[in-house]
């Protein structure tokens, strides 16, 4: 029998007080998500259908910054991002600055199966999920207790900064937000792989910034003869590095192993970056790589062979 694997990391980035007073909540979203991958590839299903459902597992767990429980931008809207990559030809779907769709990642696929387009963003992107008739939601439905709280003390530190303004409020820099993204990759029985990432953004951004998630080649990646690979992190740097694409390349021209690969490229080349950055990804082999920099990342994986874990915190796992 052919090897399976499913991947999936819910944020890399600092540690709070809510993480580690929730830690089994997290730990129990994780191994959900993967239960949901790993059924559909257990059954023979496609690389692409297990990224998704894992993927809109941890969107509909307002745990986790994705869907239900996004950030809150500066005008208090939750605005949220998706993509996905099929490896075998490349066909991928990204949608941005997303309002009231339930699932993004739904529509991120939804748009590479249906559409001409790769990548649609704000009012556009609504629309077509409208016309793809992807679940919407209210407002309501995606605004959590604890993000709200976590919005209000964003501002409430920013107005008392004079730095630069934006809505009168005052900007921090990246690296001293929070942030969080959720990501799944998977290789199915046909050897195939696939990744997804999708995220509800920064608190207290400005409206209308798009991190690294939904951009092909940053937020995630997935060719058939190198990896998948989902990414998380401060997205600027990210996007600065493209990162998911980046390590396509060194696993393709360096010829490393995958997990050496992935902790050469966030350990040796870019340990000068002063900001978070994480990843997950598989290979045509199944192996594979959970490297990052941060104080945690949430992150797990189930393999054909008897491999599993889920952890947070470095050294676990």
């Amino acid at each position: 029998m052919k090897k399976i694997a499913i991947v999936v990391h819910g944020g890399a980035g600092p540690d709070s007080d809510h993480i580690k007073e929730n830690k089994e909540g997290y730990e129990k979203g994780i191994e959900e998500a993967i239960d949901a991958g790993y059924r559909i590839l257990k059954k023979g299903g496609s690389a692409v259908d297990a990224v998704e459902a894992a993927v809109k597992k941890l969107e509909d767990n307002p745990v986790f910054n994705a869907g239900r429980g996004s950030a809150l931008n500066a005008k208090a809207e939750v605005e949220t991002c998706a993509s996905i990559m099929r490896g075998e030809d490349l066909a991928s779907g990204a949608v941005a600055i997303v309002r009231n769709v339930k699932n993004p990642v739904s529509l991120a696929r939804a748009l590479m199966e249906k559409s001409k387009h790769i990548y649609l963003g704000n009012q556009g992107a609504l629309e077509f999920a409208k016309e793809a008739n992807v679940p919407l939601a209210p407002d309501s439905y995606f605004i959590t207790e604890h993000q709200y709280e976590a919005f209000e003390e964003k501002m409430k530190e920013l107005k008392g900064n004079s730095e630069k303004r934006v809505n009168g409020i005052a900007l921090q820099e990246i690296n001293e937000r929070m942030h969080g993204t959720v990501g799944a990759v998977a290789l199915d029985i046909s050897g195939k792989l696939a990744a997804a990432t999708s995220t509800g953004g920064t608190e207290g951004c400005h409206s209308g910034r798009i991190g690294d998630t939904s951009m092909i080649g940053v937020g995630c990646y997935a060719n058939n003869d190198t990896i998948a690979v989902s990414t998380t992190g401060d997205g600027e740097y990210l996007i600065q590095h493209v990162i998911g694409f980046q390590l396509s390349s060194v696993v393709e021209y360096k010829n490393l192993p995958l997990k050496e690969a992935a902790h050469y490229l966030i350990k040796d080349k870019l340990k000068h970056v002063e900001g978070d950055m994480g990843l997950i990804a598989v290979d045509p082999k199944g192996n594979i790589a959970l490297e990052f920099n941060s104080e945690r990342m949430h992150r797990g994986y189930r393999t054909s062979d008897g491999q599993s874990m889920v952890a947070i915190y470095p050294g676990e796992g």
